[in-house]
C-alpha cells in the first residue's frame, strides 16, 4: 500500500477491532504496530473471572450431544478472494460456479469470522454445558481430540454432521482440499464453539441461539462411552450453510 492508503486503511482496521471489542464489553489498548506483507490486525486477550463465571471443559457425559455454533470452511471460502488475483485459478473457479455465487460464499465466511461467540458462551451457562472448546487452527477434529482428552469420564465423541459454508465443498475439490475438509483436519479462522450438553438442553440452546443471535447452531454428534477418541462417521451428513 502507499503511504496515503496506510493513512486510511490502518486507522479503519484499528477502529474495527476496537468497535468489536466494545461490543464484547472488552477494553482494547493499542500497544504497537509493525509492517508485514499481510494486512492483519489482532491482539491478546486477558480475563479475570470467578469460578461461577467459568465452565471447566472437563465434564462431558455419556448421552450428551455435540453442538457447533458456526459453519466450517472459512479458510477455503476466504481463498476465493485471493484466487480472483490469479487468472488461471479464477478461470478454474468460474467453471464450477458463477462470480456472484463465489462472492456470496466469501461474504458468508467474512460475516462468520466477524461474529462474536459471546451469545453462545452466555447460552452455555443458561443451558448447563458440560464442556466446550473453540474451533480454529487445528480444525474441528484436532480441537475435538484435544477436548476429549481432558474429560474426567471415559468417553468418545462421534461426529455425524458437518455444517459447511455454501459452495465450499466443490471449491475445496478443485483446491485439492476436500479430503481435509471432510476428515475434519482443515484449519478454521475465528470458528465457532463445540459444546457438550444434554440433548434436552441442546435443543433449547439451539432455539435460544436463533432468537438471540439470529443465527443457527447445529447438533452434530454424540458423546458415547469410549477411550477418549473422536470419530467422524463414515458417510457423514453435510449441511450446506447459506
Amino acid at each position: 500500500m502507499t503511504e496515503q492508503e496506510h493513512g486510511v486503511v490502518i486507522p479503519l482496521m484499528i477502529k474495527g477491532l476496537q468497535d468489536l471489542a466494545n461490543s464484547a464489553n472488552v477494553k482494547a489498548i493499542l500497544q504497537n504496530a509493525s509492517f508485514n506483507p499481510w494486512c492483519i490486525v489482532g491482539g491478546v486477550a486477558t480475563s479475570l473471572c470467578t469460578p461461577q463465571e467459568y465452565i471447566p471443559p472437563l465434564n462431558a457425559q455419556i448421552g450428551d450431544v455435540l453442538i457447533l455454533t458456526k459453519p466450517l470452511g472459512v479458510q477455503v471460502a476466504s481463498s476465493i478472494n485471493r484466487w480472483r488475483n490469479n487468472p488461471e485459478k479464477w478461470e478454474k473457479l468460474l467453471k464450477i460456479m458463477p462470480e456472484e455465487e463465489s462472492l456470496e460464499t466469501f461474504e458468508i465466511a467474512v460475516k462468520s469470522m466477524c461474529h462474536l461467540n459471546k451469545n453462545a458462551a452466555y447460552l452455555m451457562h443458561k443451558h448447563e454445558a458440560h464442556a466446550a472448546t473453540d474451533i480454529t487452527g487445528f480444525g474441528i477434529l484436532g480441537h475435538a481430540e484435544n477436548l476429549v482428552q481432558f474429560q474426567t469420564r471415559n468417553v468418545k465423541f462421534v461426529i455425524n454432521k458437518l455444517p459447511i459454508i455454501k459452495n465450499v465443498l466443490k471449491v475445496s475439490e478443485i483446491m485439492g482440499y476436500k479430503k481435509r475438509l471432510l476428515n475434519g483436519s482443515a484449519p478454521e479462522t475465528s470458528g465457532g464453539l463445540l459444546i457438550c450438553m444434554s440433548k434436552e438442553n441442546a435443543e433449547r440452546f439451539c432455539e435460544d441461539f436463533i432468537d438471540i443471535d439470529k443465527r443457527q447452531a447445529w447438533i452434530i454428534g454424540t458423546v458415547e462411552a469410549g477411550c477418549k477418541t473422536v470419530h467422524i462417521a463414515e458417510g457423514v451428513e453435510i449441511i450446506e450453510v447459506s
